[in-house]
């Protein structure tokens, strides 16, 4: 009979080389867990801008730039050099943020900044104790529950990529749509959050209206500054409304960014939406890409399909935040936020809207043009 380990495995079934493997392994993800408080610091504190572009610091200079301790700027640079998002000379004892880095970390206008990302750390873990409850009573976390970095995080996080995609590319996918927001529409931007797709729009195309809903108060409350700020007022609105009951109706373009998947309801939402729009208007459903679970063969198909960063990130997103959030509201579906484009069509296609296609594609989101 085979003896067992501490672990309770039969220690002739265990390779203890491939143990080592997953051991180090592990240990790297501990350690980017705990250096992501760090990367969150070093945004929030401007370390980042203020070593963007100004060559090689020392610890001091870089101090005396953003009026931090030096003490703590020298502990904190030495993590960031672990890291190797810094670099180091030990000839002069002087840091220097790359460029290609600073395009990351240190520029929230270039589509690729990132940062955002480690906002929302902090109110991912803040969470953790509800979460085990949740796990156990199958009950959610709604994302009013959550603290206000989750919400200024995921604003951050997307923004660039909105920023980059939603007029150059998303919304030239969608036909007829621009010459229509050209010449004047009007548009429901549902799940708006901060409102940075709002008012990005609005930008653009100043001969239409755009309204913004969220049923969240302190993200409509920071839309409207944000629309103030740009002088948008005249032409963007923010009010507080769930997906299943926005006011209005006759929209020409009804939006979702990244935020069905969120719904407890989604088939509510769209038959809503459906009898919002105005006639031949058009939704525009923004959601995360990756591989669902319907295309990897259903829920207990090929899941090892996501094995690589974009899929890791949203499917720990999915556990930490869209699937605990959809089943707070207590709907009749909660998707997680890779259910797939067959799931969505047909709950699209159940709500009267019939006609849908896959517009535009990115590594993090796909782009459905739907209607009735």
């Amino acid at each position: 009979m085979a003896t067992s380990t501490s672990a309770g495995a039969p220690s002739g079934a265990v390779d203890q080389e491939r143990v080592q493997q997953f051991l180090e392994k592990v240990i790297t993800d501990g350690g980017a867990a705990m250096a992501g408080l760090c990367t969150s610091l070093g945004d929030r504190l401007g370390l980042y801008t203020a070593m963007a572009g100004a060559g090689p610091l020392t610890a001091a200079r870089l101090a005396a730039r953003t009026g931090l301790v030096e003490r703590y700027v020298r502990e904190w640079l030495d993590a960031q050099v672990a890291g190797e998002y810094v670099t180091y000379a030990p000839g002069t004892d002087t840091y220097q943020l790359p460029d290609e880095h600073a395009a990351v970390l240190a520029d929230p206008d270039r589509s690729t900044y990132a940062a955002g990302f480690f906002t929302m750390l902090q109110a991912v873990y803040a969470t953790e104790d509800s979460l085990m409850d949740a796990f156990r009573t199958g009950e959610g976390v709604g994302w009013e529950e959550r603290g206000p970095a989750l919400f200024a995080g995921t604003a951050k996080f997307f923004r660039p990529g909105y920023t980059a995609a939603l007029v150059p590319e998303w919304l030239t996918s969608l036909d007829g749509v621009v010459e229509k927001l050209e010449r004047g529409a009007r548009v429901a931007d549902v799940g708006c959050g901060y409102g940075y797709s709002t008012t990005l729009m609005a930008r653009a195309f100043p001969r239409s209206y755009f309204r913004g809903f969220d049923f969240h108060r302190p993200s409509v409350e920071a839309a409207r500054g944000i629309a103030a700020e740009r002088g948008l007022a005249d032409r963007v609105s923010f009010d507080i409304a769930t997906a299943q009951d926005f006011p209005g109706e006759g929209f020409d373009l009804i939006t979702f960014f990244d935020c069905l998947h969120d719904i407890g309801d989604p088939g509510g939402a769209l038959r809503h939406a459906e009898q919002a729009l105005a006639d031949g208007g058009t939704c525009m459903i923004v959601e995360h890409g990756g591989t669902s679970r319907t295309e990897s063969g259903g829920a207990s198909g090929h899941a090892q399909e996501n094995t690589n960063p974009v899929g890791r990130a949203l499917t720990a997103a999915s556990v930490a935040v869209c699937l605990p959030s959809a089943l707070a509201q207590h709907g009749p579906q909660a998707l997680g936020n890779h259910a797939g484009e067959e799931a969505m069509r047909k709950i699209a296609d159940d709500a009267g809207l019939h006609h849908w296609r896959l517009a535009a594609e990115s590594p993090v989101n796909r782009v459905y043009a739907v209607g009735r």
